[in-house]
Formats: structure tokens, sequence, C-alpha cells
């Protein structure tokens, strides 16, 4: 091989960006361990930032345009996200398909149902979900007066904050969510450079596959969690906004998490930054490909390289742009709770919190609590399910140049990506997930069913519904790639 080509894709590219930290006394209360209802201050502030994908050299249509939000939340039940689309599409005059808003699933938000406006903070949420909407729209607009011909790169680097968090409790006999030193976790970042004709920066895009949920039920600050540390410091290095997108990470999490203290928080978000800063000095400069000049007779015979720009077959390809989306049904599990059955779990539990409230029993009153709260989240997820025996779970695939780029509803397990990649070995493939929200919940593998796990105790869907919903995505993915290497002039590498 005498050359190495860098993946890299030409489109257009509107970024903005804006700051959506709700007001210090909303209702905070994510955790179900959580003891206090109120946000007491802000760690860091929660941003939107709005990436318009456009095509290149073509006008904007359903066809040839995807927008992508990354905002700082958890996520939004599927009554407040159907009430943010249904604001936000017609100021914008994008269709719902057009829009994935991609969570950054940080725990440390608070959460945003408008069904406890009745409690401490809870009457703060409907004015701010208005404003949240106006505020996408705005971004949207902004970022698709500003779109402009752009060159992505993409990259790849290593880190490791996230670890699995399946862990078997020999004392207590159980699994419990928390770090599993001997647990599979993949480590992969994946960075994308976009740069406009000059080479400066436009944006960086980060994905990395890691639940926020460093800070837990001892923190009352609104936070970003880790990515709130890790955006600043690719910003001040690259002086451009700097996105994050959620891969599949439903069994990973910090190694260092589940505590009150912010510092640990900011120290998982520079462990992250500086991985992304590695990976981008790692890019050639756009649109070249690195290139064997030749001997070079010195002390030793000495090969040179150099970075040579692309020829003009070489520019076309990485201007190649394709978008599909689809739903693939799922099968739901024949076991789901009835509504009736919830709501009697739910009194059961209240009931034993009232009683361990009487006896002073605070330890007691917290578990029945968090009991109650499950119950709760039940009833929200029961309510808003689509009838029938599957679920219509909606994916959006899209290709610039060498790329490919995956946004998807619900939170998977890190196979998902770890096999599509696998499945695609130097192919660079963003993977987005809890976008548009995450009614079907967890997506476990068929082989975590039955040991007691908390992800598969709330998923709602069967055994093997996520290795459906991978093979759907890898049929795409390889039809794609299959035609783009008869096409290719040249090989491409990710390092």
């Amino acid at each position: 091989m005498r050359h190495v080509e860098m993946p890299q894709g030409l489109c257009q590219l509107g970024i903005a960006r804006c700051d959506v930290t709700p007001p210090v006394g909303i209702y905070h209360r994510l955790w179900g361990a959580a003891t206090h209802e109120r946000a007491a201050g802000v760690h860091r502030p929660l941003t939107a930032t709005a990436l318009v994908f456009r095509a290149h050299g073509l006008p904007a249509s359903p066809d040839t345009e995807q927008v992508v939000i990354a905002v700082d939340h958890c996520l939004l039940w599927a009554r407040e996200m159907d009430a943010l689309l249904a604001s936000v599409c017609p100021r914008t005059g994008l269709a719902r398909e057009q829009l994935s808003v991609a969570f950054s699933h940080t725990h440390a938000g608070g959460l945003m149902d408008t069904g406890r406006v009745h409690l401490p903070g809870g009457d703060l949420i409907p004015p701010y979900l208005e404003q949240l909407a106006g505020d996408i729209a705005r971004i949207i607009h902004t970022a698709r007066q500003s779109v402009q011909p752009a060159t992505l790169a993409y990259t790849a680097g290593r880190c490791t904050v996230a670890g699995n968090r399946d862990f078997w409790d020999e004392v207590t006999g159980q699994f419990v969510c928390g770090f599993n030193p001997e647990g599979p976790a993949d480590d992969t970042v994946l960075v994308v450079r976009a740069t406009d004709g000059e080479g400066k920066v436009l944006a960086t895009v980060v994905n990395y596959a890691c639940h926020p949920t460093t800070l837990a039920w001892e923190n009352t600050l609104i936070s970003p969690d880790y990515p709130g540390a890790m955006r600043d410091v690719v910003e001040r290095s690259t002086g451009a906004p700097c996105a994050f997108l959620q891969g599949a990470s439903g069994d990973l999490g910090p190694c260092e998490g589940f505590v009150g203290d912010t510092a640990v928080a900011d120290r998982n978000g520079r462990q992250l930054g500086y991985a992304v800063l590695a990976a981008l000095e790692s890019l050639s400069p756009p649109l070249t490909r690195f290139e064997y000049q030749g001997p070079v007779v010195s002390g030793a015979t000495l090969g040179a390289w150099a970075h040579v720009p692309l020829d003009e077959r070489g520019r076309q390809s990485k201007a190649r742009w394709r978008l599909r989306r689809w739903v693939v049904d799922l099968p739901y599990r024949p076991e789901l709770p009835t509504v009736e059955q919830t709501q009697a779990e739910r009194a059961r539990w209240q009931e034993g919190e009232r009683a361990a409230l009487a006896a002073g029993d605070a330890a007691r009153a917290r578990d029945c609590h968090a009991q109650v709260e499950r119950q709760d989240r039940w009833l929200t997820r029961l309510a808003t399910l689509p009838p029938g025996k599957t679920f219509p779970l909606p994916v959006a695939l899209w290709q610039v140049g060498d790329g490919f780029w995956l946004a998807v509803e619900g939170e998977h397990y890190q196979v998902l990506q770890r096999h599509l990649r696998e499945e695609l070995p130097g192919v660079p493939l963003v993977v987005a997930t809890v976008v548009n929200g995450s009614r079907p919940t967890y997506l476990p593998p068929r082989e975590a069913y039955g040991k007691g796990l908390y992800q598969e105790s709330v998923a709602v869907l069967a055994p093997g519904s996520l290795e459906q919903l991978i093979q759907a995505i890898g049929e795409q993915l390889h039809s794609w790639s299959a035609e783009q290497l008869r096409t290719s002039p040249h090989p491409c590498r990710l390092h």
C-alpha cells in the first residue's frame, strides 16, 4: 500500500447553540433514592446544539437534510416528546422524521415530567418545556441559515471512563447496576471534525457510550455531568462548538459514579476531553491523503511520505450522500404488567412508605419511595406505548462521504455499536441513541433476560429484539458499504 486515506465527507453543515439550563428551584428528583425535590443550584449550564446536515451542493428537502439536536437532558417521556416535536416542526418547516433530538442522557438535569406539576418545583416544568421548544426552533433556524460547505474528517480514540455496569453482588445474591471490573466495556471514542473551505474548525462531534451517572441521588445541582467538562476541554482547544452524542450505553457507566461530588464528574469529563484532543491530533489536513513519495538517500535509504490533495475523483467520492428512514417492528414482552397490576403494586409500596415514616425509619421510607417511583414510571410508559403486538422503532441512517450516522430511540446495550462496527472494520459509524426519547426503555441482548438485571426488568420488548434491530441496520449498512467499495477510487482507514 503506497497511500493511506483518512475517512472524510463533504456536505453542507450548519451549527448553532443556546443555553437551556432550567431555573433553579425546578423539580429535580430524577433518582428514586434522592431525598430532595428542587434543584438547589447549577454546576454547569445545559446546552442544546443544532447540527444541520445537508447533501453537498443540493437544496434542502426531506431527502437531502437531517437535523440533529444534541441536548443536555436525560430524556423526555413520550407525551412531552410529542409536544416538543409538534411545536418545533411547524415553526421550522421540518418533517418530524427529519429531526433527531439526541439526549446526552445526563441524570442531573431533572425529570421534565408534566405529570409532576403538583410536586415542589413541578409548576416550573410546563413553562420551561415551552421555552425549550422555542429555543430549539430558534437554533434550528439559525443553523439552517448558516449552512455552508464543510469537510467532515472521522477518527477514533480510546477512553476508559466507561465501565461495564452489570455487577453480580455475591453477598446479597443479586445483580446491581454498578461498576463491574471484569465485564466488557467499549472504550471507543468516535470523533468527527468539521472544517470550512479555509481549514478552520467549525465544530467537533464526539460519540461515546457511557451513562452520564457520575452524579446521582446526593447531587442537588443541575448539571450536564461529564459531557460538560469534556466540551469545555475540547472547545478551549479548537475554538469551535463541541456536540456530544450518547452511544449504546445500556450496560456502560462511569467506573467512578453514583456520587454527589461535581469534581468527579469534571474529572471524568476531562479524561474524555483529552482523549478527544488526542484523536483530533491524529487527523490529516482536510481533503488530503497520506501518500508515499519515494526513497530519499541519507544515512539510510528513507521512505518519505506526505499529505497530498485529493484528485477530483477522490473529492467527488467524499460528497456521497444517502439517507434512509424506516421502522423496525419489534415484539413486546408477553408478560408486560397491566395498568391495574402496576397501580396495585404502587399502592402497596406507598403504604409501606407511610408506615416507615410513622415509625421513624428513614432508610426504609426512602427505599419504599424509590419503589413507588418505579411504579410511577411504569404507569407513564404503559400509557403511551403504541397499541398492538409490536413496537414500531424508528431508525434514521445517513451517509456523508466515507462515514455513516445512525440515530435510534431507546437505550441499547453496547453490543449494538460493537457488532455493527466489527462487521464494517475501518468504516466510521456514529451511533446516537436516546434519540427522540426512550419509549422502549432498554434493549438488552437475548442472554441478559431472566437474570434479574435492572435493564431487563424495565424493558418492554421481548428477548431477541436487539438482535433483530442489529440485523436490520446491518443489512442496510452492508448494502451501502458494498456499493461504496465498488465505486470508491481509494480505500480509507479509520485511525
